[in-house]
């Protein structure tokens, strides 16, 4: 009886957390500390810094990862998938809605002028969130040519299989360095590859399944399975992924660039994972399918983009301490933590071209950065300030 209160008194505590928890990844995990650590004590402060340490090697939303994998220590994989259930659920929900809503005014032919500041708005976002990954995790010669050769890779070459590249070579080149990390005692493990076979099976039986059937719900699920395969670095790095593969990518354009960075902008503002911007690119990929079909697309993307992190820390934090040992594996997170940044620096300059190159969008553009940079004024209040100015102008 006491584990299922002790249970049920965390999941409530996640569901708090999904509907406050306001300002991304890093945000994220000070909240994490304030409701798990200080106030439940489920785990110590440097359990949970260790944990997201871990979920930092991963591809995946990270604090995403780092909130199930406090489940999976507490309870399981089954506290750990209600944990991701509770977490995502209600802004994956709010963004679905968001698509259902968007593709109906679009019905209706009612003008979407009202969205004209929100977008270079978006643009300002992800700046800074390039300023402030590349701050906390470039800091070496390397690194930064690393980040800037990331950034020049991806922008001339603009196709969604060029991202994994990316971040494998980078990884590849630091993990040479690894004679400058700090030697430790290995010892000898078992690997349980269950998980690891499990998400690689998933992602194989989603792709086989999609090519010979063609179904639009399935293939989303594959897309997006696969972006949330290979993303480090959280919401911010998944975004030029997504707006290649499902803006730019001739064969799919699902969405118009007007509708990426209005939904983008509206993902900022919630509380909860930025990866429920999935939800609203699979609605509106699906708008031919009415509002069934908007639905399905919504949860077919959001299973995907959110079910491979989740195997893969299952996989991983049965391993970590003997895994985290090895010197190159430290060594590749410089590489690959720089080539993100990059990614996210050159997703600015992308997301911004198709805008009219006004001085109005660049300098909403540009206040928005040194607004997140300068105030502590909330992305919400930002979010709805522009909504409101386009309203009223």
């Amino acid at each position: 009886m006491y584990q299922r209160v002790r249970y049920y008194i965390f999941l409530r505590d996640v569901l708090w957390l999904a509907l406050t928890a306001f300002g991304g990844p890093q945000a994220h995990l000070a909240h994490f500390q304030r409701v798990l650590v200080n106030k439940r004590k489920y785990l110590s402060e440097a359990d949970l810094m260790e944990l997201n340490s871990l979920c930092q090697m991963l591809p995946g939303p990270s604090s995403t990862q780092t909130l199930t994998a406090v489940g999976f220590k507490i309870g399981g994989p089954n506290l750990a998938y209600l944990t991701l259930l509770v977490w995502a659920l209600p802004s994956v929900l709010f963004m679905a809605i968001l698509g259902v809503l968007l593709s109906n005014i679009q019905e209706k032919n009612w003008s979407l002028e009202f969205t004209r500041f929100i977008q270079p708005m978006a643009v300002g976002f992800v700046s800074y969130a390039a300023y402030t990954i590349s701050l906390k995790t470039v800091h070496t010669k390397t690194g930064i040519v690393l980040m800037v050769a990331a950034a020049l890779a991806s922008y001339f070459i603009q196709t969604p299989f060029v991202f994994p590249v990316i971040l494998l070579v980078a990884g590849l080149v630091t993990a040479l360095k690894y004679k400058e990390q700090p030697k430790e005692a290995k010892k000898k493990f078992e690997i349980p590859w269950a998980n690891f076979f499990l998400w690689i099976g998933v992602l194989l039986v989603a792709a086989g399944l999609g090519a010979a059937t063609g179904a639009l719900p399935i293939r989303l699920f594959e897309n997006f399975y696969r972006n949330g395969s290979l993303i480090f670095g959280g919401g911010q790095v998944l975004t030029p992924l997504l707006y290649t593969e499902f803006v730019q990518y001739a064969p799919k354009q699902y969405l118009t660039s007007q509708e990426f960075l209005s939904g983008y902008a509206v993902a900022q503002s919630l509380p909860g994972p930025v990866f429920s911007f999935s939800a609203f690119i699979g609605s509106l990929a699906m708008r031919e399918y009415g509002f069934a079909g908007e639905l399905a697309g919504a949860i077919m993307s959001a299973a995907g983009i959110f079910l491979p992190g989740t195997f893969l820390i299952f996989f991983v934090i049965r391993i970590w301490d003997s895994l985290k040992k090895y010197r190159a594996i430290r060594a590749s997170l410089e590489g690959i933590t720089a080539a993100s940044a990059g990614l996210v620096a050159a997703a600015a300059v992308i997301l911004f071209q198709p805008l009219q190159n006004t001085v109005l969008n660049f300098s909403v553009t540009i206040g928005t950065f040194g607004v997140l940079a300068f105030t502590k004024i909330p992305s919400p209040v930002i979010i709805l300030l522009g909504i409101a100015l386009g309203l009223l102008l």
